[in-house]
């Protein structure tokens, strides 16, 4: 019985694509261990940057260099986020404790982020305040269920396409983030109440 927030769907395929990052990872990985860094120091690296993108977002008057520093600190969280489940399961140290802590620090970054969006408009206070609980809330509700031996089927996680879409929305086309917000929350809050009801069902 697990207490992560992985569905099954996601869990199967897991092992498959973890082997996979391993072999292209490798050297790196292995360079890493050897400068003493930890899972724990990525996953806090990863939240910094992740946090980075708010003062950086909210920078007065939005220069362009702010934007675009802005935009990398974004996509540097996402980077060492994917690095530090990999080098944990290389140096043989992967535990319940470093998954929960990551998630954690995921949930803080999808948080604070959104609500930089929403302070400069780009995602209306509505759209922006419903993405934050729902997504929340799918994140918990994933625990707990696992936790009861009764693990969602599937789940979609649209933080890294709502990451992308501020390039987009920025320097494509701008207009249609809180249309693409409303869909991603409308798919979780479904996940949301039926994991509320299988829960309700298992207790």
């Amino acid at each position: 019985m697990k207490s992560d927030c992985y569905s099954a769907g996601e869990r199967a395929s897991m092992s498959w694509w973890q082997d996979l990052r391993a072999q292209w990872l490798g050297p790196l990985l292995t360079c890493l261990a050897r400068l003493g860094i930890r899972p724990d120091d990525l996953t806090l690296a990863s939240l910094l940057c992740g946090l980075a993108f708010c003062p950086l977002w909210l920078w007065p008057g939005q220069p362009l260099w702010a934007t675009i520093a802005a935009l990398s600190a974004l996509l540097l969280h996402l980077i060492l986020d994917g690095l530090d489940g990999p080098l944990a399961r290389h140096l043989e140290i992967d535990s319940a404790r470093g998954s929960f802590t990551d998630t954690l620090a995921d949930q803080i970054v999808i948080t604070t982020t959104t609500l930089a969006l929403m302070t400069t408009g780009a995602v209306s206070i509505w759209a922006g305040g419903t993405y934050i609980f729902v997504y929340a809330g799918v994140v918990a509700f994933a625990m707990v269920r696992n936790s009861l031996g009764v693990p969602y089927s599937w789940l979609i996680r649209p933080r890294i396409f709502i990451y992308c879409w501020i390039a987009a929305d920025v320097f494509l086309i701008a207009g249609f983030f809180d249309v693409l917000v409303a869909a991603a929350t409308t798919v979780l809050a479904v996940k949301m109440l039926s994991g509320f009801l299988a829960i309700r069902r298992a207790l």
